[in-house]
């Protein structure tokens, strides 16, 4: 039995994707994985997990089984009180930030990865996934600022390299990629979205679409890449 496991299906685009997946009938049992375990649209199973409990994602990994054809991992933090903004200096930064932006946005992506890995086709193509942000690529960073949530993003990058990497050896069908969904109406976005006049801004339902579209047309070499989406490469 194909399956495939959404981590954030409580956000914005984590619940698009999880209907949007629904929608095209492809697998026969789809898992929507959020903190409380409740958020499930029609047609999804839910389960619940904490990015900073592995006992919870072990637990899930243990539950839902094998054969999953794709795992998208919709989570992340930008924001969150006075004491957790995006710094526009480096005099701003605290450690308390960046542990909290590891957390959530690297360690935690980590941890889904070590279990979920394994429950992956070993000869069947298969995907995994993560949103990544274009402001995590160090190649493409012209403007600074915003140091913990850039630096947990690129953190995230290098570990789907890794997974990409060494996935190649045990599972040779297997695609892993970091997806950058653009500017999307969401709860994370929402106090940033007016700092660029003209700039696009989708919905959760376009980014879902486009980001499925993206996974759909990934091959072989391009595993342990990032990509926005539009299927346009992000350097690392």
């Amino acid at each position: 039995m194909s399956q495939a496991v959404i981590f954030g299906a409580s956000g914005g685009i984590g619940a698009a994707l999880v209907e949007a997946v629904v929608a095209k009938g492809r697998y026969e049992r789809i898992w929507a994985g959020s903190r409380s375990g409740q958020a499930a649209p029609a047609g999804a199973v839910p389960f619940a997990f904490d990015l900073t409990d592995e006992a919870s994602i072990a637990s899930a990994a243990g539950r839902i089984g094998g054969n999953v054809s794709l795992v998208f991992v919709a989570t992340g933090v930008l924001s969150g009180g006075p004491d957790f903004q995006p710094e526009k200096t480096y005099k701003a930064q605290d450690p308390a930030a960046y542990a909290h932006a590891f957390a959530i946005n690297a360690t935690g992506p980590a941890l889904i990865g070590k279990h979920f890995l394994p429950l992956l086709p070993r000869r069947e193509r298969a995907v995994f996934a993560a949103l990544t942000a274009r402001v995590g690529s160090i190649a493409d960073n012209r403007l600074g600022g915003w140091h913990a949530y850039r630096a947990s993003k690129a953190a995230l990058n290098m570990i789907l390299r890794n997974f990409a990497i060494e996935l190649r050896r045990t599972h040779p069908q297997a695609v892993v990629a970091a997806l950058h969904p653009g500017t999307v109406a969401t709860d994370l976005s929402a106090p940033f979205t007016s700092m660029r006049e003209g700039q696009r801004l989708f919905t959760p339902d376009e980014a879902a679409r486009y980001l499925l579209d993206v996974i759909d047309g990934l091959t072989l070499d391009d595993s342990g890449k990032a990509y926005g989406w539009d299927g346009q490469p992000i350097p690392f």
